[in-house]
This record gives structure tokens, sequence and C-alpha cells, in this order.
């Protein structure tokens, strides 16, 4: 077993479907929303392999299906059909849409990480920043006061986040901090899996790139699997070694991140690296 975190025929219809709402919807008829039965479909037939250490892209534009895939994975949106497999999980053998719950608190909290585009979604801001990387820490069970707070800090200075700022509350910090707490509440229990979804998007260029020079390293160094969705290619260009791209819940072109830029097949993508130009 080569793969790390695998997917086949990963589908999400929203609404009762008529069964053939991916003969009506897709690229070529340019909807995905099913004439027939009003079904909306947000991805189909996704399959894709990724290993230990490696960055996967996903570029599309907004209502591509990117994010819906993105919290398919994360047991956030419901699925349709499909299986997922991760290897530390059960050895790869079962299928994490079939997990009940304690499995499922089990993959969130400790197997798998999701970074939102608003950290909003991924942090608490009624506690503090220490306290948002101690609620991870505890919903994994961790219980040592001490080795916590020592846990909280080593990872605020893998970031690059000033312990003086660690008893703040998110409200308190910019943008850019904000989202430096969020990556270290979700990497503080090394998870198997990390899923970015739209990380730099409403972030100043500057503080975009410091942000996005630090996910590489974060990366890099602890070798995490990761997924990284935007619409940005100069994003998941920087990030990832492949990229898949999505148009209209399906996946149209994928290969190395360098060749998909550089001799792009489909037009849409053709489309895409025209616009980063």
């Amino acid at each position: 077993m080569t793969w790390h975190f695998r997917v086949s025929d990963l589908s999400v219809i929203y609404g009762k479907s008529c069964g053939n709402c991916r003969v009506y919807t897709g690229p070529k008829k340019r909807t995905n929303r099913c004439p027939a039965c009003h079904s909306v479909v947000a991805c189909t037939d996704v399959s894709f392999e990724l290993h230990p250490g490696e960055v996967l892209g996903i570029v599309g534009e907004s209502g591509s299906g990117k994010t819906t895939l993105l919290r398919s994975l994360y047991l956030e949106a419901p699925f349709t059909s499909g299986e997922v497999y991760l290897q530390p999980y059960q050895d790869g053998r079962a299928n994490i849409f079939q997990a009940d719950g304690p499995a499922r608190r089990l993959l969130q909290t400790q197997l798998m990480g999701m970074v939102y585009q608003n950290p909003r979604e991924g942090l608490d801001f009624t506690i503090s920043s220490g306290g948002n990387i101690a609620e991870k820490l505890i919903a994994a069970d961790w219980r040592n006061v001490d080795q916590i707070r020592n846990r909280a800090q080593q990872i605020l200075e893998r970031i690059e986040v000033p312990l003086d700022r660690m008893d703040e509350f998110p409200e308190t910090l910019s943008g850019g901090m904000q989202q430096r707490i969020q990556i270290a509440k979700t990497i503080a229990n090394n998870p198997q899996l990390l899923l970015l979804d739209e990380i730099s998007t409403g972030l100043d260029l500057s503080v975009q790139a410091r942000v996005l020079d630090m996910v590489k390293d974060v990366v890099r160094d602890l070798k995490l699997a990761t997924i990284v969705v935007s619409h940005d290619l100069r994003v998941v260009q920087l990030l990832a070694v492949r990229t898949m791209v999505m148009y209209y819940g399906q996946i149209i072109e994928a290969g190395l991140t360098d060749q998909v830029m550089e001799d792009p097949q489909e037009e849409y993508t053709q489309l895409l690296v025209s616009s980063m130009l």
C-alpha cells in the first residue's frame, strides 16, 4: 500500500436526485443544477490518491465544488456516494464515511485538520489564542495543564507567533495573525491529513506571502499530506506538487502543477492560467 489517503468516486448531490443528474449537469452542460429534478450536483465522481508529505492543489472558480469536496472529506458536509480511506485509520481498510460518532471524533480531532478561509469558523473568539490550541489538545485527551501549555508555546513558536500574544483573544489580532493561530490549532495534534480552504483569501498581499511561506515550511518540515483549495493559481503553484482543476463539480484536468500551469489542455484551465499572467 503506497497511498496515504485515497478517494474513490466521491459525489455530493443536494436534493432528491432523479438518477440522471450526472448526465444533465457538468462542464459540457455548463450547470450543476439538474433541469429534471432541480438537485444540485456539488461534485461528482472525484477520485485521487495522496502520499505522505505530498501537497495536492484543487483550483476552480466559486461554485466549482472544491470547498464542498474539502468539507465532505473532513466529514462536515454530507456525501451521496463514494469511499475515502486514510491509512492510519484502521490500517486504511475502513471507509471513513462509514465511521460512527466516536470514530468521526477521532478522525477530526487527531487524524485530520481543517483550516478555514474565515478564522471565525476554526477559532473560538471567546477564549484566548492559547486556549484555542488547548481546546484542540483536550479534545485529543490531553489532560496535564503544563504539558498543554508547553505544547501551545511550542506550536506558536513554530509558526512565528510571539508568545506574548498567547493569552490574547483572537478578536484583538490581525487577520494574518488569526490565520496563524488557526493553523497552530489545526496542527497541534500532528494530524495525518491537513486540509486548507482558501487560507489566504482576504489577506493583504504582503500578509498572504508571509502566511503561505510559513505554511509551506510547516508542511515540508512535518511531512504532512495536504490538500489546498484555492481559486488563486498562485497559491497552488507555491504550495502544491500536483494540481486538479474543478469545473461545475467535476475534475476536468489533473497533473503536476508545473505541467498544468505551463501547458494546460482544457480551455477552462487555459483561461485560469491566462488570468494569472
